[in-house]
C-alpha cells in the first residue's frame, strides 16, 4: 500500500468527526509511534519560550550566577567539615518526599558529599527552570517538569560506584547481586520484547486471586456488564450502591483481593452493591463518544439497578473518571428533573481541570493534536501509553528506584495484587478520548458551564444531593486541592475527606491497613467557601481508614434495612457469575 493510499483510508467518513489533512495524519500517526505519542513541537515551543525570556533577563543571569557560586561555597564547606569531623550537619535536606537518600551509608563520606552536591545542582536547576518573567505558566512547568526528569536520570543513586548501598551489596555477595540484577533484566527484556505481562503478574488471575466477591452479571450491552453482588446479611441498606469505576484501567481495583476489596466491604457491612465493568474497546469502537459512556453506562446502569430494585433511590459513587462522567451524569439529571440519586460519592475525581496537576503537562494544543494523530490511525489510544505518562509523573520512584532495586540491588520487589491489576491495561476509544481531553482538560467545559448533555448544557451547580468527596494527599492524576474545588462548584451539603497515600492506594485504604490516616469535615448546604489549605491546617488528623466513616455517611442516608433483593429482580436474568466476561478482554 502506497503512502498516498494509506492517507486515503485515514481519511474520515462523513459521520466522523474531522481529523488534519489526510496526508498530515498519514505522516504524524508514524512520527507519532516513534515518540510514543509525545509532541516534540510541544516541547520545543516550551525550551524557547523559557531559553528567550531568560535571555532576555539579565537580572535573572545574574541571580542564577550568584546563587551557583553561592552553592559551590556552601558544599566546599560542607565537604570540610566532613572531612574533620562525622558529626555535621547537611547543608541541605532532600525533598519530603525524596527517599533516595534516606539509608545510613548515604551519611558516609565521600557518599555525603556526593549526594549533597546532587540536591544543590537539582535546587539551582529549579530556581533557573521558575520565575522567569514572560514565560508561560504551562511552559514553565514544562520546562521545569523536563529539567526534574534529566536530574533524576543522572542521579547519584543510579550508577554503582556512587551508590553506597549497591557498594555494600556487591562486598557482602561478592557481586551476586549484580548477576541476579543481570537475569531480572534480562527477564524484563523478553517479556517487553513479546509484550507478556511484568514477572508476578501470573500470581494474581482475575476470579480466582482477585475479583472475586461472588456475585452475577445482570446486564449486558456493547459498552458494560453490570455486576449484582450476592448479599452476605440477612437484611440490607434500603438504598442500593451503584459504582461507576473509570474506564482507563479495569473496574475491579475496588475488588482486588479479600482483605482489600472495597466492594466487599460495602457488602458485609449490609449494601446492596453493583458495579460497572467497563468493555475494552477495540478500532471498532472508535467512534464510541463520551456521551455514548454516559447513555450506556451509567444512565443504562441506573435503569437497571432501579428495576432491580424499584421504588428506592441509588447512593451513586464514581471513582476518578468514572466520578467525573458520573457527575456528569448527576447535573444532567438534576436539570432533567431525574430525582434517583440517593447521594452522591465520587473518588479521586476531578470536576474543575483548571489545576489538574503534572498530567496537564502532556494536555495542550500542540500535545493533543500529535495524540489524535496517533489514535486516528488505530482508532484507539493503548493502554501502555498512558500507563507510561502515568508511570514518568512519578518516575523517581515507578522508574529509577525500581531499577536500582532490581537491576543493581537484584532484589525483586514482592509482587502485590494491586500492581497486578495497574499492569491490566485496557484502551481508549478515539472519539472519546480526544473529546474528554479537548473539553474537560483543555476546555475546562464542565465546570464553567459549556459541557452539552442533549444538546444543552449542564451545571455541576444543579446537583442538591448530598456529596461525599476524596482527595488523597500524593495524588499525581487528580490532585486533591483539584477536587476539592467542588466546594466552589456546588452549594450542596459536601463531607470532604483528604486520606493518606496516593490516586490508587489511598482509595485502597481498607481497615487494618498501616500508616494510614485523614482528614474529615462536612459543610453543610449554603455554608460559607474555606480555601483548601486552610481546610487542612484547621481540621484534625484521624488515624486508620477513611471506610468506616464513608460506610457511616451512606448509612446515615438510608431509609433503615430491608429483605435483600434477588439476584436480578423480578426483570433481569443473570447472565453468569462474576466477574464477567468484560473483564477478561484484552
Amino acid at each position: 500500500m502506497t503512502a498516498v493510499d494509506m492517507a486515503n483510508k485515514l481519511a474520515p467518513t462523513s459521520s466522523e468527526s474531522t481529523p488534519p489533512d489526510a496526508l498530515d495524519a498519514f505522516v504524524n500517526a508514524l512520527r507519532a509511534r516513534s515518540t510514543g505519542g509525545l509532541s516534540p513541537a510541544a516541547g520545543l515551543l516550551a525550551w524557547y519560550d523559557w531559553a528567550l525570556h531568560l535571555s532576555l533577563s539579565p537580572g535573572k543571569q545574574r541571580s542564577l550566577i550568584e546563587k551557583g557560586l553561592h552553592k559551590q561555597q556552601r558544599l566546599a564547606r560542607y565537604g570540610l567539615r566532613v572531612a574533620s569531623t562525622h558529626d555535621c550537619p547537611t547543608c541541605i535536606e532532600p525533598l519530603e518526599q525524596d527517599r533516595r537518600f534516606a539509608a545510613p551509608a548515604w551519611q558516609q563520606w565521600p557518599f555525603n558529599v556526593i549526594h549533597q552536591g546532587f540536591l544543590l545542582q537539582q535546587q539551582w536547576w529549579h530556581n533557573a527552570t521558575t520565575g522567569v518573567r514572560g514565560v508561560s505558566r504551562h511552559h514553565e512547568s514544562m520546562v521545569t517538569f523536563a529539567g526534574r526528569q534529566w536530574l533524576d536520570m543522572w542521579s547519584p543513586s543510579n550508577f554503582i560506584w556512587t551508590n553506597p548501598e549497591v557498594l555494600h551489596a556487591i562486598s557482602q555477595s561478592g557481586g551476586a547481586n549484580l548477576w541476579r540484577g543481570a537475569m531480572n533484566f534480562l527477564e524484563d527484556a523478553r517479556r517487553l520484547a513479546l509484550d507478556d505481562a511484568p514477572a508476578g503478574v501470573e500470581g494474581f488471575e482475575v476470579g480466582k486471586d482477585v475479583a472475586v466477591t461472588p456475585g452475577k452479571v445482570v446486564y449486558r450491552n456493547h459498552l458494560i456488564e453490570l455486576i449484582q453482588y450476592t448479599p452476605t446479611t440477612s437484611d440490607v441498606y434500603a438504598e442500593p450502591v451503584l459504582i461507576v469505576p473509570s474506564w482507563i484501567m479495569k473496574y475491579y481495583i475496588l475488588d482486588l483481593s479479600p482483605h482489600n476489596s472495597m466492594v466487599k466491604y460495602l457488602v458485609g457491612q449490609g449494601h446492596t452493591v453493583f458495579i460497572i465493568s467497563w468493555r475494552n474497546p477495540t478500532a471498532a469502537d472508535r467512534d464510541l463518544s463520551l456521551d455514548d459512556y454516559r447513555r450506556l453506562g451509567v444512565m443504562d446502569a441506573l435503569d437497571t439497578v432501579t428495576a432491580i430494585v424499584p421504588e428506592r433511590k441509588v447512593q451513586a459513587v464514581g471513582y476518578c473518571l468514572g466520578g467525573t462522567l458520573l457527575a456528569i451524569a448527576a447535573a444532567a439529571m438534576a436539570r432533567d428533573g431525574d430525582e434517583r440519586l440517593q447521594s452522591l460519592t465520587l473518588l479521586a475525581s476531578e470536576t474543575d481541570f483548571r489545576e489538574s496537576g503534572e498530567i496537564a503537562l502532556f494536555i495542550d494544543e500542540s500535545q493533543l493534536a500529535w495524540l489524535e494523530a496517533g489514535m486516528w490511525d488505530k482508532g484507539y489510544l493503548d493502554g501502555r501509553q498512558m500507563a507510561g505518562a502515568f508511570q514518568l509523573l512519578n518516575s523517581r520512584d515507578l522508574i529509577w528506584s525500581r531499577q536500582i532495586r532490581e537491576y543493581l540491588l537484584g532484589e525483586r520487589q514482592a509482587f502485590n495484587d494491586l500492581m497486578a491489576w495497574n499492569a491490566d491495561v485496557t484502551r481508549m476509544p478515539y472519539r472519546m478520548h480526544s473529546e474528554y481531553l479537548r473539553q474537560l482538560y483543555l476546555g475546562n467545559d464542565l465546570a464553567e458551564g459549556r459541557y452539552q448533555v442533549g444538546g444543552r448544557p449542564v451545571a455541576l451547580a444543579d446537583i442538591d444531593v448530598s456529596m461525599f468527596i476524596v482527595g488523597t494527599v500524593r495524588d499525581h492524576v487528580a490532585p486533591w486541592p483539584s477536587v476539592y474545588k467542588m466546594h466552589l462548584l456546588s452549594d450542596a451539603e459536601l463531607t470532604f475527606v483528604l486520606t493518606s497515600g496516593g490516586h490508587n492506594a489511598g482509595v485502597v485504604s481498607e481497615p487494618g491497613h498501616p500508616r494510614r490516616s485523614f482528614q474529615i469535615a462536612t459543610r453543610a448546604a449554603g455554608k460559607r467557601y474555606v480555601d483548601p489549605q486552610m481546610w487542612r491546617a484547621e481540621t484534625p488528623l484521624h488515624e486508620g481508614s477513611w471506610w468506616p466513616a464513608w460506610q457511616q455517611w451512606l448509612a446515615q442516608r438510608s431509609a433503615g434495612r430491608v429483605s435483600p433483593p434477588a439476584m436480578g429482580g423480578s426483570t433481569y436474568t443473570p447472565l453468569g457469575d462474576a466477574p464477567g466476561t468484560y473483564v477478561a478482554m484484552t
